[in-house]
Formats: structure tokens, C-alpha cells, sequence
């Protein structure tokens, strides 16, 4: 076994979670993901798939109909994108490390904005390459990016840089400016962008284009050293599912058909033919979703703001509540004794980032408002106040 595969950490969400195993009487906010099940449309799509006895393999990039409606999805919000430039993946972690797996060799420079989720910085590891974290800085409970500190880190050595945006766990989200320094900092280092950009969908704020965050796609030529990672995971209720995409320079698209083939040969048929249902009815869908998330959102930070020792912001983007807890430096220990004491499941800060020791992050993706009350309540009476 490889040295560097036994150094990685387990996860520290999971750790938690086990903590609540078993727990009926455990309200879970700890994964990221809604508790509202698929669109029965979604469902549907895969069920007749499978009566039509659709269960052999299918081409290493996806059904030819699905790269296609990915591809006008996404013109329709970032301009024309051809299908060329798409791959289908088993989800997003598996879109992830095929752009690691495609663009870094052992001992490369990979940079990375924090906190972030962990795989986005375990899979460079993964691959021996040297990280180096450039982190996000708090300013009354929002998460702000010195580009400054980011240039300077972002050199020619750099092979890749790694940026999630809208941010998973802060809600922190990249500007328009800022993605334009960015990216004519990085044509003139030589190095790669890989956005991971699955909540652009999941954005409240209002300068909003086409219904989305900001997003790298809007700026670059297709030629650019760029790779975008996106997932139906979170916009369409999608999380077991486990089907995403990538979007590449069209060079990249054939050599990395020949890299699912050597990981997961292809994506079953019947999930495909479910993710074509979904873009189908995405105008039924994601805006409902947002809406829901929005009011979920101004649910639950308004409570949390009220509670002696908490410091929080209202998310711009993505589907958490990232608060900082006076007086609890350890929430990995702080959030189980949650689950014990409590049952209350959050995830710890420390599962994204050292410098976010002393914070919590709290899914608000639930489908009954109710439930995101009731755990204010019971973080209130925890800590007493």
C-alpha cells in the first residue's frame, strides 16, 4: 500500500456521523445534501430506461444526447459551449480526480483555495503532487479572498490551481473582478483553473446572470487552461445518483475518454437517461430548488445570529451555514458531543481547513423548515444561553 493513500485522513464529517449512528431522535444537517428526494420526472426517465432493458455499457464520454443536452445547458448559460468540450462522469468526486488525474504528475505544484471540501485537496495528494492553501479570511463571519496573497502564490511552478466558488463549506463566492485577475494571472504563469463550480445554481445574490454565480465559463476562450467540474447532484436533488460532468478545452476530451476507461469504462445508461430528463425540466426544477434553499437560508441564519456566541452571515452561495462557535476551538469534539447530548448533526470546521478550527458547517437544505428550527432550539439549550 502507498504511503501517501495510508496518510490520508479519514473524513471528519463521517467521523462525526458515526457518532449518531443508529439515532432516530438525531436532527442530521452533517452531509451535504437536501432530504427532499428526486423529481419523480427524474425517476421516471430511469425507470422506463430500464424496462426498456437499457443495461449494457454505453461510450466512455456518455450517451452522445447527453453531452449534447449538457452542452446547450450550459451555452444557455455561459455562452456556446460545444460538445466537444464535454465528458460525463459518475458524479463530480469523479469528475475531480479524472481533471487531476489529467493534468497532474507526482511532485507538481497544486495550489488550493480554503476551507474546502477535503477531496479537493486529498485528491491532488493522492496523486503526489505538493499542496500549497492559500486560505479565505473571516470578516464578521463572511469569508472574503485576498487576491493579492493568491497572485503571489500562484507562480510558474504552479501546475494547477484549484478554486470552489460558490464555496463549500463558507459560501463564499468569486466576483466577476476577481475571476478576471485570476484568470489573466494564470495565462501569464502557464497554470491550469480547475472550478469546481457545482453550486453555481445555488446563488442568492443580485447580480445574478441567467441564474447563476459567476462563473469562469463567461470569461475564457475555449482554449484556456481551464477545466469546470459541475454535478446534478445539487441542483436537481441528484446526490445518489452519481452523475456529473466536465467541461474542457476540446484537446482534452478524447485523452479523457480514455481515462474513464481505465476508471470507470462508462456511466450506466438508465442514470444518463435520467440526467437528459433533468435538463429537460430544468425550468421546473432549479428555480424551485434555489427558491426553497433561499427561504431555507433566511430560516435558519437569523436564528443562529440570535443565539449568544454565535458569529454568522447569510451564505451567497452553495446550501450551508458556516458559524463560528465562541469557546468550542475543537468542533470535531464540539460536534459530537452535539450528536450525543444534543442530536444535533453538523459537520466540524476542522474537516475543511486548520484555520477553520472553531466553526461548524450546517446543511440547510431541508425540505420542512420546521427541522431547521428545532435545531437552533436545541443548539440554544446546549450551550445554555
Amino acid at each position: 500500500m502507498r504511503q501517501t493513500v495510508l496518510d490520508l485522513e479519514e473524513s471528519r464529517i463521517r467521523e462525526v456521523a458515526n457518532a449518531g449512528l443508529g439515532r432516530s431522535d438525531v436532527l442530521a444537517f452533517w452531509f451535504g445534501e437536501s432530504d427532499e428526494v428526486t423529481p419523480d420526472v427524474i425517476r421516471q426517465a430511469a425507470i422506463d430506461s430500464l424496462q426498456r432493458g437499457e443495461t449494457f455499457y454505453s461510450h466512455n464520454l456518455g450517451l452522445p444526447e447527453l453531452r449534447q443536452a449538457v452542452a446547450d445547458y450550459m451555452s444557455g448559460l455561459h455562452g456556446h459551449i460545444g460538445m466537444d468540450r464535454i465528458a460525463i462522469t459518475s458524479g463530480g468526486v469523479n469528475a475531480l480526480m479524472l481533471a487531476f488525474q489529467s493534468l497532474v504528475d507526482a511532485g507538481d505544484e497544486v495550489v488550493a483555495v480554503t476551507p474546502v471540501w477535503p477531496n479537493l485537496t486529498a485528491q491532488p495528494l493522492v496523486m503526489g503532487a505538493r499542496l500549497k492553501c492559500v486560505s479565505l479570511k473571516p470578516i464578521n463571519g463572511q469569508w472574503v479572498l485576498d487576491i493579492d496573497a493568491l497572485k503571489a502564490a500562484v507562480t510558474p511552478a504552479t501546475r494547477v490551481l484549484v478554486l470552489n466558488a460558490p464555496n463549500n463549506p463558507t459560501g463564499w463566492t468569486l466576483t466577476r473582478a476577481e475571476q478576471q485577475a485570476i484568470l489573466d494571472h494564470c495565462r501569464q504563469t502557464g497554470t491550469w483553473i480547475l472550478a469546481d463550480e457545482v453550486y453555481e445554481r445555488l446563488y442568492y445574490e443580485a447580480d445574478t446572470v441567467n441564474g447563476c454565480a459567476p462563473s469562469f465559463l463567461d470569461l475564457a476562450t475555449p482554449d484556456d487552461r481551464l477545466v469546470v467540474v459541475h454535478s446534478f447532484s445539487k441542483s436537481f436533488l441528484m446526490t445518489g445518483w452519481r452523475l456529473g460532468w466536465l467541461v474542457m478545452p476540446p484537446a482534452m476530451t478524447q485523452p479523457v475518454g480514455k481515462l474513464i476507461e481505465f476508471n470507470t469504462s462508462c456511466i450506466s445508461v438508465f442514470t444518463q437517461r435520467a440526467g437528459i430528463a433533468a435538463l429537460q425540466h430544468t425550468a421546473d426544477i432549479t428555480p424551485r430548488v434555489v427558491a426553497h434553499l433561499q427561504a431555507c437560508r433566511d430560516t435558519l441564519v437569523p436564528l443562529l445570529q440570535a443565539v449568544p456566541g454565535v458569529r454568522v452571515a447569510p451564505a451567497k452561495g452553495g446550501m450551508y451555514a458556516f458559524f463560528q462557535l465562541d469557546g468550542h476551538p475543537d468542533t470535531v469534539a464540539t460536534a459530537k458531543r452535539l450528536v450525543t447530548e444534543a442530536g444535533l448533526g453538523l459537520a466540524p470546521g476542522e474537516a475543511f481547513a486548520p484555520e477553520a478550527a472553531g466553526w461548524l458547517r450546517w446543511c440547510f437544505a431541508s425540505k420542512d423548515l420546521s427541522r431547521l428550527s428545532q435545531g437552533a432550539e436545541r443548539l440554544r439549550a446546549w450551550l445554555n444561553v
